[in-house]
């Protein structure tokens, strides 16, 4: 890119346009529908969150002697667990999500992680985004290659990431719009006044790349504004936290919001995932589960973090309406963390952890994979929650079974995956 595109691709920001971000954003775009309806969003947590406290083993004894004062009680006990199945309660800040449980539309997948053993922040997410644990040379993100494997032609906002800044997941060279957080997703810019929109218009009115990006970056937006009606979402929704986080709390959060605003954010995907058939893929990531110190148990600073978590994937189920039934939503997180607490009332860095997955046709009432328990022998180095099933793998099968992607093309998106996707059966037919 030369200095005139470079300086024109900072004016196009400085407008406030859905600039799609990618090496297509230059190419011309055929905004034809998508073909098939099927939708997935991603939401990922940043900081490792403590997945024995999203689904906690409650009947097993060694639960509740390795965490002495963050164990969550047990169902009936104040502040105590949601039931799930008799073995496993989930947690009383999850409350939100006890329905869509009970209506079999939200399924766990325990003792799921990634099967490389790093328990650094910054190359854990690396893989988690990248679907290539281990590898650090893999240049794009699983989602981008997802994006690029759908059948049918490419659209602008065929996907989407909320945020101001395009996540490694979507890394590549399929385009994505991005959606900023909170009320500025729908505050007008300075390309909505007239008379700089005129102008710019001016500028940009020949064929070259910068021309053609503005124009693509003008449809977005009008495409995505058409979507929002900002009288459809409830405001005031998210609430104040105040919360002081450590250094690295805060670098573990890799920018990533806290989740006191997600439900208004989920509120705005699911209206524009609603009104626009042609979003297919969205992601988002939040913040504050690196949980070292002071976790909490029932309540406390884990149980602030996971309320307006849970709301917010509540509230996202009820406004995609009759789209929840052709959308699963997967939250997952770079590791969990070890089973016994610390000297200071938290808990560290560790493997195995607990992905969610929700949708209309999710198998869900269930816990799924294979739980390898607490017992110190069946514990990773000792420590931590073992890993029985690859994450990759529950994406795999949400790709085949949902997005009905072929096995050709789930290796592309998944290069070297394991085949485990055959006993977890989370999609119903």
């Amino acid at each position: 890119m030369n200095r005139r595109h470079f300086l024109n691709g900072l004016s196009l920001a400085a407008t406030g346009l859905l600039l799609p971000v990618g090496r297509s954003t230059w190419a011309a775009v055929n905004t034809a529908d998508a073909p098939t309806q099927k939708k997935l969003i991603v939401i990922m947590l940043r900081g490792a969150v403590d997945g024995l406290s999203i689904v906690a083993p409650y009947s097993e004894a060694e639960y509740y002697r390795s965490r002495s004062s963050i164990a969550i009680p047990k169902p009936g006990q104040t502040d105590g667990l949601i039931d799930l199945d008799g073995h496993f309660g989930m947690h009383p800040a999850l409350a939100p999500l006890q329905p869509l449980w009970q209506e079999k539309k939200l399924a766990f997948v325990h003792a799921s992680g990634s099967p490389d053993t790093t328990r650094s922040h910054f190359d854990a997410q690396d893989y988690l985004e990248s679907g290539t644990p281990g590898r650090k040379s893999t240049q794009d993100g699983w989602m981008n290659r997802l994006l690029q494997d759908l059948p049918g032609t490419a659209t602008p906002t065929r996907g989407v990431s909320i945020g101001p800044v395009l996540p490694r997941i979507y890394a590549g060279t399929a385009s994505v719009a991005n959606i900023a957080n909170g009320q500025a997703a729908t505050r007008p810019t300075m390309v909505d006044q007239p008379r700089i929109a005129d102008a710019f218009a001016q500028m940009y009115a020949g064929d070259d790349k910068a021309s053609r990006a503005f124009q693509e970056a003008k449809s977005t937006r009008k495409e995505v504004m058409a979507s929002l009606d900002p009288n459809q979402i409830n405001g005031g929704m998210s609430g104040g936290m105040n919360s002081e986080m450590s250094k690295e709390q805060i670098a573990a959060n890799n920018g990533a919001p806290l989740p006191n605003g997600f439900p208004d954010d989920a509120a705005r995907l699911a209206l524009l995932m609603r009104n626009d058939p042609r979003v297919q893929l969205a992601f988002a990531d939040l913040g504050g589960w690196d949980t070292h110190a002071n976790q909490g148990a029932g309540k406390g600073q884990l149980a602030n973090r996971l309320q307006p978590l849970s709301l917010g994937l509540s509230v996202m189920a009820q406004r995609l309406g009759p789209v929840f039934d052709d959308t699963t939503i997967v939250v997952m997180s770079e590791f969990g963390r070890t089973v016994r607490q610390n000297g200071n009332g938290g808990t560290d860095h560790g493997h195995g952890n607990v992905m969610w997955v929700l949708g209309g046709k999710v198998n869900g009432g269930m816990v799924h994979g294979d739980w390898p328990g607490l017992a110190d022998r069946s514990l990773y180095e000792g420590r931590d929650v073992a890993v029985t099933t690859d994450f990759r793998s529950v994406l795999a099968q949400i790709g085949e079974q949902h997005l009905r992607l072929p096995d050709a093309q789930l290796e592309r998106v998944f290069p070297l995956m394991p085949n485990q996707t055959a006993s977890l059966h989370l999609i119903r037919a």
